[in-house]
């Protein structure tokens, strides 16, 4: 059974930074890509990044210079390194890989 279990949001000033991290278990790690998703209130789910089982990272325009993904996996771990945040970062992230979807962790960003 594919698990993902995001971790890592909270509240945070504009032009702070967090880490959110995504634990994951049944499957195989190390071949999956691995995406990140949010979704802001009253809107649907913004693709955000994703890393592939080699490594190669992929970043909407929303988003490109101010996050990083990366991952470990000998930890299976994905993580999405947010810094500079706006207001408008504002969201529930959520990890995603083979259909799934963890329950998300809320961030937000305000003064």
């Amino acid at each position: 059974e594919v698990q993902l279990v995001e971790s890592g949001g909270g509240l945070v000033q504009p032009g702070g930074s967090l880490r959110l991290s995504c634990a994951a278990s049944g499957f195989t790690f190390s071949t999956s890509g691995m995406t990140w998703v949010r979704r802001a209130p009253g809107k649907g789910l913004e693709w955000l990044s994703r890393i592939d089982s080699d490594g190669n990272t992929f970043y909407a325009d929303s988003i490109k210079g101010r996050f990083t993904i990366s991952r470990d996996n000998a930890k299976f771990m994905v993580y999405l390194q947010m810094n500079n945040l706006k207001p408008e970062d504002t969201a529930v992230y959520y990890c995603a890989t083979l259909g799934h979807v963890g329950q998300g962790t809320q961030v937000t960003v305000s003064s």
